[in-house]
């Protein structure tokens, strides 16, 4: 009976515990794709584009979960156009295909492998182009900021004061850069 429900307890925290971990390659990206951005735009700008409390000290934060919900977005979309290619790619020639992707004795670990790899470099390049197309859109916000600082906060901001006119900026400019779509085959 104890062995029972030691069993049942340990495979109820093991559950939850591989879901985050197949989750953590999003999330970790998205933490250094947020290193990287704030870097590279410098922190002030970076606080002022994420953080969303008075002293905007959660703009890692809410960087990351941004980030997070878009590159899982992402590795979806691309697990599902690689399996696609994959699949076009098989049925040129299944021995070749085998040949190509396959690890073990048969190859027949070939079509995984090949989903892999390819769903791998699609999302990758994606969030490559979506932190650029961000610190692009934060570097032109800055601009039309320092030229009319009142009329940019009348022109993006939405809330009662304004504050979050330089977010709302970066996040139109880079929609409009990059849409967030991962062709298909």
């Amino acid at each position: 009976m104890r062995r029972t429900i030691l069993l049942a307890a340990v495979a109820a925290v093991s559950v939850p515990a591989f879901a985050l971990a197949a989750g953590g390659s999003a999330r970790q990206s998205a933490q250094a794709q947020c290193r990287a951005e704030r870097a590279a735009v410098g922190s002030a700008i970076f606080k002022l584009t994420y953080g969303t409390n008075r002293n905007r000290s959660n703009a890692f934060g809410k960087c990351v979960s941004r980030h997070a919900k878009t590159n899982g977005k992402l590795e979806s979309s691309a697990r599902q156009s690689a399996s696609h290619q994959c699949t076009a790619e098989r049925a040129a020639g299944q021995a070749a295909f085998a040949q190509k992707y396959g690890t073990n004795k048969k190859g027949t670990n070939a079509f995984g492998k090949c989903v892999s790899q390819k769903a791998k470099a699609l999302a990758h390049a994606q969030e490559q182009s979506q932190q650029q197309a961000e610190i692009n859109a934060a570097k032109q916000c800055k601009a039309e900021r320092a030229a009319d600082p009142a009329a940019f906060a009348q022109k993006y901001g939405t809330n009662h004061n304004k504050r979050n006119a330089f977010g709302k900026c970066v996040s139109k400019l880079a929609k409009q850069q990059h849409p967030y779509v991962i062709p298909g085959p």
